[in-house]
C-alpha cells in the first residue's frame, strides 16, 4: 500500500486496541494537533484524508493539548490516551512541559512533535537550531529526558519499528509516559510501499501481573506482627479499579488508610477505614497514625515528598514497609518488603493471607477518633465565616456540598492542592483530580477539556487560581467550541497564596507572591491592586460568566451553572491572606543559611530544627 509517512501513520493508529479484563477500546481514540509549515502538509493532510478513522480536535495551546491527553488518559485509567501534533519549533517546544508532567504522573501521551528536514535540502530551514556540535541535533532532542520513548523517524521504513515500541510503552502500566516520535516535515510527507500487516488490528494487552507466592508470605507475615500498620493508597489503586478490594481489605483488618492525591477517593471519606490525605498536606488523623506506625503498606504509590513529608512522617524508629506496586522501582522505595504485581491482584492475596487477623479493637477505636476529631476541623474550616472577602476553604466546602458523589473536580497548582488534599470530601475514585505529581500550573482549564471527553456524562469542575489562570486560559475556546459543558470557577485572591505563604514561613515576606503595581516609593511591587478582569476575559473568549463575592452568591451560580448547558465560568473573590486549614506536616524548602533578614535567621532556625527529624529508611 503506497501512502506518505504521515498517511501511514495515522492509518497504523487507527487500528491499535488496548484490552484489560476481556474489554477492548481504541488505544488512540483522537488527535489533537495545531498546524503549522512542519505538518500542515504532512500530518495535517493524513488527519484531513483519514477523518472519519481519526477524528481530529483543535487545541489553542500545544502545552494544553497534551494536558488535555494526559487528563483524558488519566480519566480511563491509561487504557486510552490522544496523539498530540506540533509544527516545527516553537509549537514543538511548547509540548515538552506536558510530556513532562505525563512522563511525571506516569500516564501516557503520544506526542507527534515535527522536525526539521531530514535530507537537510534547505537548511537551515526556518525554526531550525544551527547547533556547533553535530548536525543532527535539533530543539526535540530536549524532549529525551521527559519521554519514556523517543525516536526520530528519518526514513519513512523506520516508522514500522519505532511505532510498535510506542504502542508497547504506551500500554506498559510500568514503562508509561511520554512517547515522543519526531517528524521531519519532508519525510511526513514522502510516500512509501508498506506492508499491508502494519495497519492490521492489533489488540494490546495490559495484563495484571500476580504477586510471587513468597512476596505475598514475607508482606503477610510483617503484617500479622503489626500492632499500628497503615495503608498509604495511592494512585496504582485507581488504575488498577481495585477500590472494591482495596475498601474489603481495609474493614477486614481495620488497617486505617490513608491517601494521596493520586489515591483519593478510592477509599470514601466516611469509610470507617479511612483516615484521608497523608503528609505535608495530610490531616491530622493521618500523620499521627503515621507517626505511629510500625508497618506501613504502600499501595501504588511513588511516596513524593509530600507524600512522606520530606522523610519525617514516618516517626516510629522501628518502622518498616511493604510495597505493593506494579513497579519496581516504586516497590523498592523505602527498603521495603516488595510485593510485585497489580494492585488489585496484590490486594486479593493479602487479604487471603491475613485470613482471620485484624488489628485489635483499642487500634480501631483510636483511627475513629482522630478520624472524627479532623472532621470536625474540616467543618470548621468550610463555614469559617470569614470577613469580609471569603476564605477560599469556605469556597471550597460550599462547593464539595453541591457536588455530587460522581462529579469531578480538577486542580493541580498554588494553595487549594494543598486545601483540596486536606479537607475535600471524595466518595468516588474518579471524582478527584489534583495533579500533583508535577503540580504544573495552567493544567486545569486544558484537563477540564480532556476529562470531559473521557467522561461525558460527569459533571467536570476545574478550579483554578488566578495564577494559573492567567498562564494558560486559553483552551476555554476549545471548551466552547467542541460545545463541552465544564463549569470553571476561577478564584480570584490577586496573587500567589500557596507560594505567598510559603515565602513568610521561610523568612522571605511573601516577596514578588502578589500581582500589584510597582511603589514608586519602595520599587516593589507592592501598590495598588491590578485592575485585571479575569471574569471579563473569560466572557470574551465565550463563556458564560457569573461574578461573586460571598458564600451564598457562590452556592447560587455553582446551581446555576449546573443547570447550564454551556461552558460557566464562575468567578469568585477570596481573601488571599484567608485562614489555611491547620498544618500538621513539614515539607524540606532549604532557607538561606546567612542572612540581614531577621525574618530569614528565624525562617533558617526553625528549618534546623525541622531538619533533625529527617531520616532515609533503611
Amino acid at each position: 500500500m503506497r501512502l506518505t509517512t504521515a498517511q501511514a501513520l495515522v492509518k497504523f493508529l487507527a487500528n491499535q486496541y488496548s484490552e484489560r479484563d476481556g474489554v477492548e477500546q481504541r488505544l488512540i481514540p483522537g488527535t489533537w494537533g495545531i498546524f503549522g509549515h512542519g505538518n500542515v502538509a504532512g500530518l495535517g493532510q493524513a488527519l484531513l484524508q483519514y477523518h472519519q478513522e481519526m477524528p481530529y480536535y483543535l487545541a489553542r495551546n500545544e502545552q494544553g493539548q497534551v494536558h488535555a491527553a494526559a487528563a483524558f488518559a488519566k480519566m480511563r485509567n491509561r487504557l486510552q490516551t490522544f496523539a498530540c501534533t506540533a509544527s516545527t519549533g516553537p509549537g514543538s517546544t511548547n509540548m515538552i512541559t506536558g510530556a513532562a508532567l505525563a512522563t511525571t504522573n506516569r500516564l501516557p501521551v503520544l506526542l507527534l512533535p515535527s522536525d526539521m528536514f531530514a535530507t537537510r535540502a534547505p537548511d537551515p530551514v526556518l525554526q531550525q537550531l544551527e547547533d556547533t556540535r553535530g548536525g543532527d541535533v535539533t530543539v526535540n532532542d530536549a524532549f529525551r529526558p521527559v519521554s519514556r520513548y523517543f525516536d526520530r523517524i528519518t526514513r519513512p521504513e523506520q516508522l514500522i519499528p519505532a511505532a510498535l515500541a510506542a504502542m508497547r510503552v504506551l500500554t506498559d502500566p510500568v514503562e508509561t509516559g511520554a512517547v515522543t516520535l519526531c517528524l521531519p516535515q519532508d519525510v511526513q510527507a514522502e510516500a512509501y510501499d508498506w506492508p499491508e500487516e502494519f495497519f492490521r488490528r492489533r489488540v494490546w494487552h495490559v495484563d495484571r501481573p500476580v504477586p510471587a507466592p513468597e512476596a505475598v508470605r514475607r508482606a503477610v507475615d510483617l503484617l500479622r506482627g503489626a500492632e499500628k500498620p497503615l495503608i498509604v493508597a495511592g494512585g496504582g489503586v485507581v488504575y488498577s479499579e481495585a477500590e472494591h478490594e482495596l475498601r474489603a481489605f481495609a474493614e477486614a483488618t481495620g488497617i486505617p488508610v490513608a491517601d494521596t492525591h493520586a489515591g483519593k477517593g478510592a477509599v470514601p471519606w466516611d469509610h470507617p477505614c479511612s483516615v484521608g490525605g497523608l503528609g505535608s498536606t495530610g490531616t491530622t488523623a493521618a500523620n499521627a497514625l503515621a507517626a505511629e506506625a510500625d508497618v506501613v503498606l504502600g499501595i501504588g504509590t511513588r511516596y513524593s515528598d509530600f507524600t512522606t513529608a520530606s522523610h519525617t512522617v514516618f516517626g516510629n524508629p522501628a518502622v518498616k514497609f511493604v510495597n505493593l506496586n506494579v513497579a519496581r522501582l516504586d516497590a523498592a522505595k523505602h527498603s521495603a518488603e516488595m510485593v510485585l504485581a497489580d494492585a488489585r491482584r496484590g490486594i486479593t492475596a493479602l487479604h487471603e493471607g491475613l485470613a482471620g487477623w485484624q488489628v485489635d479493637a483499642a487500634y480501631r477505636d483510636r483511627v475513629r477518633s482522630l478520624a472524627d476529631e479532623w472532621q470536625r476541623t474540616v467543618d470548621a474550616c468550610f463555614t469559617a465565616g470569614h470577613q469580609p472577602l471569603p476564605a477560599q476553604t469556605e469556597i471550597l466546602g460550599a462547593l464539595n456540598k453541591a457536588l455530587g458523589d460522581r462529579d469531578v473536580v480538577i486542580n493541580a497548582a498554588g494553595s487549594m492542592p494543598g486545601d483540596l488534599q486536606m479537607l475535600w470530601r471524595a466518595r468516588d475514585p474518579k471524582a478527584y483530580n489534583v495533579e500533583y505529581a508535577y503540580s504544573c500550573m495552567g493544567y486545569e482549564i486544558a484537563a477540564g477539556v480532556g476529562t470531559k471527553l473521557a467522561a461525558p456524562d460527569r459533571e467536570v469542575v476545574v478550579l483554578v487560581g488566578d495564577g494559573s489562570y492567567l498562564m494558560m486560559a486559553q483552551e476555554l475556546v476549545t471548551m466552547v467550541s467542541e460545545g463541552l459543558k465544564v463549569i470553571v470557577v476561577v478564584v480570584q485572591n490577586h496573587g500567589f497564596a500557596s507560594i505567598g505563604s510559603l515565602s513568610e514561613s521561610l523568612g522571605s515576606q511573601r516577596f514578588g507572591t502578589s500581582y500589584r503595581y510597582r511603589s514608586q516609593d519602595s520599587g516593589l511591587l507592592e501598590g495598588d491592586v491590578l485592575p485585571v478582569d479575569l471574569a471579563a476575559n473569560a466572557e470574551s473568549l465565550g463563556a458564560t460568566v457569573l461574578r461573586t463575592s460571598t458564600v451564598d452568591e457562590f452556592t447560587e451560580a455553582i446551581a446555576r451553572a449546573k443547570a447550564n448547558s454551556t461552558t460557566t465560568v464562575v468567578h469568585v473573590e477570596t481573601d488571599l491572606h484567608g485562614p489555611n486549614p491547620p498544618g500538621s506536616a513539614w515539607w524540606d524548602v532549604p532557607v538561606s543559611e546567612v542572612s540581614e533578614l531577621d525574618s530569614t535567621r528565624k525562617a533558617h532556625e526553625n528549618y534546623a530544627a525541622h531538619k533533625r527529624r529527617q531520616r532515609h529508611y533503611l
